[in-house]
């Protein structure tokens, strides 16, 4: 019996866009993270904020890296409409000591990044959150005084070739969020490296 290591770019997008169970809308916590600029950052910092934009990622991950320059855009456009994106690395940095703090900071300057790039040392965040993959996006809006999930997992559905995408499910729940209307597509599969969380003694 034959095994395919590949999945061609338009058989993926299906297996994403077929991957729809129910949406948790789960409420998460805030947190306050130490930024690569130094200071501690958390959602409350952002008052008038509609809802946030919240990318778990990493320096090592191959998947995480293609997504940086995106990440750029969605910050520049969405940040500007009231919903900011905040990336947290949850790095398991004894194994990879390419996600430590110091080589977060170079990334940020490297890189020009233009959204908060948190640090997450203890994994708490990543955890409540439910993350598992580098990267794992998620739109958390403002509702009731809660912070609720109202989409989690992929980006988009092509890392590999950005001008090839044709779900932005990201930005499509935003869209549908600031719109006033119910996301399409809450849920999808994240593609990338395993988060790691570290088991809690």
């Amino acid at each position: 019996m034959r095994t395919f290591k590949f999945i061609a770019p338009a058989a993926l997008a299906l297996l994403l866009s077929a991957y729809r169970p129910l949406p948790t809308e789960k409420a998460v916590s805030d947190f306050k993270l130490l930024a690569t600029t130094g200071r501690m950052v958390s959602l409350a910092d952002y008052p008038k904020a509609k809802g946030f934009m919240v990318v778990f990622t990493c320096n090592h991950c191959p998947f995480a890296k293609v997504y940086f320059n995106r990440l750029n855009d969605l910050s520049k456009k969405y940040g500007a409409l009231g919903v900011p994106l905040l990336a947290i690395s949850s790095s398991d940095t004894v194994n990879f000591e390419e996600d430590g703090y110091g080589k977060m900071k170079e990334k940020t300057a490297k890189e020009h990044l233009t959204f908060p790039y948190l640090y997450d040392g203890s994994q708490a965040t990543a955890v409540d959150f439910g993350a598992k993959k580098t990267p794992h996006a998620f739109v958390v809006w403002k509702e009731n005084g809660k912070l609720v999930v109202k989409y989690a997992g992929a980006i988009d559905d092509n890392g590999a070739e950005p001008e090839k995408v044709v779900h932005h499910y990201l930005a499509e729940a935003v869209d549908a969020l600031l719109a006033g209307k119910a996301v399409d597509v809450p849920e999808t599969k994240s593609v990338g490296c395993t988060l790691g969380i570290r088991a809690k003694k």
